[in-house]
């Protein structure tokens, strides 16, 4: 079962200089008799990341869309650079910059038509909405593509085209949904090391994501919601923290000696050693001589090891914890708001 963590009542920070970026009390919202979000409460720092976790269905694509002003929630309070989501949606909007999970360019264009295109929705001239849009091209190695149309672009091409748009008028806060959904590796690693340069210069992003070794290396803070509702935060170590300390993993020679491995191992942790296969493992606490008392015992055992580790928990392990399931749960509904 999920843990309950109780959300305080706080008034909005209106502060448009050294407040949170992102400011969010009880936001609910729900499509018919679907319930997408349940009073969801959110603080993001000035020029942080904070990582909004969940398995599809969650509400994160919801929250993203309520604070980018594209929906609207049914109750709760929230604010961006200290304008509210409703009453200043109009001069908000010219402050962030969205890129969701499929890119949202247009196919027919070349990539510095496609720029220059934002830049003159965003009111610039067009010599400057130009200028603006080879330059991005040149941050996100583009250059090759910009006079070709975005039709031959290969998906990674595609969305770093879709994140220089949202970047056109350098917008204080990003909004990045699930950025990396689709990219091969490398693709990933890249967007990753664009997203850390645009933070170290001072922008806030909220990042949503399946991936959960995405917010361990790019996020400040993390937001758990899993069913519309906050069930954890904190920081990548304080999450798993919570988990328990160090997990000792060993590798049997032979399968049919787990039991006995187990046996010998219990006495160095508070829980029962688990069993799947050759491997045995068990939560211990401390790192310091753990491996050479576990290698001691088992031979004392007549208990043959292939291999030894301490591994500690990772992001994966505290999803499971908190929620029961992983983190890309494939039973779960692939859109979060009904068409």
């Amino acid at each position: 079962m999920a843990e309950s963590i109780p959300t305080s009542r706080v008034p909005l920070t209106t502060d448009g200089g050294g407040g949170p970026a992102i400011v969010a009390r009880g936001l609910t919202k729900a499509f018919g008799d679907v319930r997408a979000l349940a009073g969801v409460d959110l603080d993001v720092a000035r020029g942080t990341v904070l990582g909004l976790l969940g398995p599809n269905g969650a509400g994160k694509t919801t929250v993203v869309r309520i604070l980018s002003t594209l929906l609207r929630a049914d109750s709760g309070t929230a604010t961006v650079v200290g304008l509210d989501v409703v009453s200043d949606a109009a001069a908000l909007r010219a402050q962030i910059g969205l890129a969701g999970q499929y890119a949202a360019v247009d196919e027919n264009l070349t990539g510095l038509e496609n720029l220059t295109m934002v830049g003159r929705l965003y009111g610039m001239p067009r010599a400057q909405a130009k200028q603006r849009g080879n330059q991005l091209l040149d941050r996100f190695e583009l250059e090759q593509g910009a006079d070709r149309p975005v039709k031959t672009y290969s998906g990674g091409m595609r969305r770093r085209l879709d994140l220089a748009d949202a970047l056109v008028a350098r917008p204080p806060v990003l909004f990045l949904d699930e950025p990396t959904t689709g990219l091969d590796p490398r693709s990933r690693l890249s967007l990753w090391e664009t997203i850390e340069q645009l933070v170290a210069e001072g922008t806030t992003v909220l990042l949503t994501t399946q991936y959960l070794d995405e917010a361990d290396r790019l996020a400040d803070s993390i937001t758990v919601i899993d069913h519309g509702q906050v069930i954890a935060r904190g920081t990548s170590d304080e999450l798993k923290d919570r988990v328990g300390g160090e997990r000792l993993e060993v590798r049997l020679e032979d399968e049919s000696r787990g039991e006995a491995a187990a046996a010998a191992l219990a006495p160095m942790t508070d829980d029962e050693p688990k069993v799947e296969g050759a491997v045995v493992s068990a939560a211990v606490h401390g790192r310091r001589g753990v491996i050479v008392e576990a290698v001691k015992r088992l031979s004392e055992a007549n208990v043959g090891v292939d291999d030894i580790s301490l591994r500690r928990p990772t992001l994966d392990d505290v999803f499971l914890a908190l929620t029961g399931h992983a983190a890309v749960d494939a039973d779960a509904e692939e859109a979060e708001e009904p068409q």
